[in-house]
């Protein structure tokens, strides 16, 4: 008799308010900033879930340019091309609600978002409504690397 293994299905998300302290959980254990998340900031976060949550990525901002934030693999899941769905779910959703341009901070993974079409930018070319997010303004240091993407 053989058996089979199963594999658990991968899920992706909306996140709730009541995912917020499994998420803190995951963006800390990423050494991601965690300090303005509320339950007010979910609506924008997307979740994949596999046995658990295993990634979390994050837009934040309105009108025609969105901040991805927050993106994290949990390390069990990482190497499995995870981010990339991520990043492509965040960048579908920022899509409809309509986004023409998103914006990114990073101090780790500019050559993995390069690879996915983000070219650097002058973090000063960012939008002014960007700049005033937490995130933008005061969480991520000014030695990271601005990066953007206009959407198809």
């Amino acid at each position: 008799m053989s058996r089979t293994r199963h594999k658990p299905t991968l899920l992706i998300r909306l996140a709730t308010a009541a995912d917020l302290p499994e998420i803190k959980t995951l963006l800390e254990t990423s050494l991601l900033p965690v300090a303005d998340l509320s339950d007010d900031l979910m609506a924008g976060f997307q979740l994949a879930e596999s046995d658990g949550l295993i990634g979390v990525v994050g837009l934040e901002g309105g009108g025609k340019a969105r901040l991805l934030r927050s993106m994290a693999v949990a390390e069990r899941a990482q190497g499995q091309g995870l981010g990339h769905r991520l990043l492509q779910a965040a960048e579908t959703l920022a899509s409809e609600q309509g986004a023409e341009t998103i914006y990114l901070l990073t101090t780790t993974a500019e050559p993995f978002f390069a690879r996915a079409g983000y070219l650097r930018v002058p973090r000063e070319s960012a939008p002014a409504g960007l700049k005033l997010l937490a995130e933008f303004s005061n969480l991520c240091p000014s030695t990271a690397a601005c990066m953007s993407k206009r959407l198809a």
